[in-house]
């Protein structure tokens, strides 16, 4: 097995442990985490995929994130992810979950928050450039850049409190 993920129902209950390749190419639903990092003065860390990459390549993106793995919380792989794209310890904080129907395949996607306060180090296989931006500058990104369709509909529902949310099961989340 590749990349073991769990398969869960349009509940977000789990129904077995699956590769997640076949998950992809079967449309099963799995989970993913994701976080959307601030700095303290609340701009928005956006980043380009490297060119090399299989899904999206050269596309921007708002959010760092990837496969909840067998056994994992969405708050465990949020900051799992972190650490591994952008080499930052920092405490993430659950905001929603919602099923993302996805351009690739449908999954249940965890979105959180990170205030990162020092220096962030990304991996150059994840990450080919970053930058801190306002909400206006990455407005203005969104209409000449290409960015991942699924970060901006969850980036969009982030934007719009209330809007989908669902708390994770044994998430401690309210």
């Amino acid at each position: 097995m590749g990349e073991p993920v769990e398969r869960v129902d349009d509940q977000d209950r789990v129904l077995a442990v699956v590769d997640r390749g076949e998950a992809i190419r079967r449309g099963w639903l799995h989970r993913i985490a994701t976080t959307i990092c601030r700095d303290q003065h609340g701009r928005l860390l956006v980043y380009r995929r490297p060119g090399n990459r299989s899904r999206f390549p050269g596309h921007h993106e708002v959010m760092f994130g990837g496969a909840v793995e067998v056994g994992e919380t969405y708050e465990q792989a949020a900051a799992r992810e972190l650490a591994e794209e952008l080499g930052v310890d920092a405490p993430v904080r659950f905001l929603f979950k919602f099923l993302c129907r996805g351009a690739i395949s449908p999954y249940w996607l965890g979105v959180h928050e990170a205030v990162i306060t020092g220096e962030v180090t990304p991996d150059p296989e994840e990450v080919a450039w970053h930058g801190w931006l306002t909400e206006t500058e990455l407005q203005e990104a969104v209409r000449q850049w290409l960015f991942v369709p699924d970060g901006q509909t969850a980036f969009g529902r982030y934007l719009t409190p209330g809007h989908g949310m669902v708390a994770p099961h044994g998430s401690g989340a309210p």
